[in-house]
C-alpha cells in the first residue's frame, strides 16, 4: 500500500498528517504526575470537617468537638502497676516495674537533685541546709529506710508523706520510678564495703585515703 508520503507496512495504522506519537517515557511521567494530583485523590475531595471551619452538622456550628468524657489518649495508657505502684492484690510493689537502665538512673539523679536533695540531701542522708533549718519536722535520712519496698517510695512521691507534699503534678510516672531507682543506687553506694568495689574503684579510693 502506498500513501502520499510513501509506502506503509501491511497492518500499520493510518495516522493523520502532522500527528506525532507520544514517546513512552513521557507518557509514563504524565501518568505519575496525574497520580499525585490532589484533585484526583478521593480522600482530598471527600466530605470532611476541617479545623476552625464552620460545620452545618452540629447545632452550634462548631466543627472542632471536645473529646467525650472519659476519653484517654492511646499514648497515655499506663499499666496499673506502673501508674499506682501496687500489684493486683493492692500491696505495694517490692521492685520497680520498669527496666533499670543507665538512662533511667541518669534521669533519676537529675530529678532527685532538683526535687529531693534540697531537703533530703544529695546523698539522701537527710543532711541539707533546709533540713538544718526545719524546726517542725526535719526530713528523714532515706538511707535509714532502705528496707522499704520500691512501691512505698513511689507512693510517698506520688501522694506525699507527713509535711512532704505530693510531687505527682511535677513528676511524670516514669520520672518518679527513676528517682526510686536512683535512690536505691544511693543506698547501695553509701552502705557498700570497700572489698565489694571493683578493683579500679577500690584502688582509687585507697589512693585518696577514704
Amino acid at each position: 500500500m502506498r500513501t502520499a508520503s510513501g509506502p506503509t507496512q501491511p497492518g500499520s495504522a493510518m495516522r493523520p498528517r502532522g500527528v506525532r506519537r507520544i514517546p513512552a517515557p513521557f507518557l509514563v511521567l504524565m501518568l505519575v504526575a496525574l497520580a499525585g494530583c490532589e484533585q484526583l485523590d478521593p480522600m482530598i475531595s471527600q466530605q470532611k470537617v476541617k479545623p476552625y471551619r464552620e460545620s452545618e452538622f452540629w447545632p452550634d456550628r462548631i466543627s472542632m468537638r471536645p473529646p467525650q468524657p472519659g476519653t484517654v489518649a492511646r499514648e497515655d495508657v499506663i499499666a496499673q502497676a506502673v501508674a499506682t505502684g501496687r500489684g493486683p492484690d493492692g500491696a505495694v510493689l517490692t521492685r520497680a516495674p520498669l527496666p533499670i537502665t543507665r538512662q533511667l538512673l541518669e534521669t533519676g539523679r537529675k530529678r532527685f537533685e532538683i526535687n529531693c536533695a534540697v531537703c533530703h540531701g544529695y546523698l539522701a542522708d537527710g543532711v541539707s541546709l533546709v533540713a538544718r533549718n526545719m524546726s517542725l519536722r526535719p526530713p528523714p535520712s532515706l538511707l535509714a529506710r532502705a528496707g522499704q519496698p520500691d512501691g512505698w517510695y513511689f507512693q510517698v512521691i506520688s501522694e506525699g508523706f507527713g509535711v512532704m507534699p505530693s510531687y505527682a503534678s511535677a513528676l511524670p510516672v516514669e520520672e518518679r520510678w527513676a528517682i526510686v531507682a536512683y535512690l536505691r543506687a544511693l543506698q547501695l553506694s553509701q552502705s557498700a564495703r570497700l572489698e565489694e568495689l571493683p578493683p579500679a574503684e577500690r584502688a582509687r579510693l585507697e589512693r585518696e585515703g577514704r
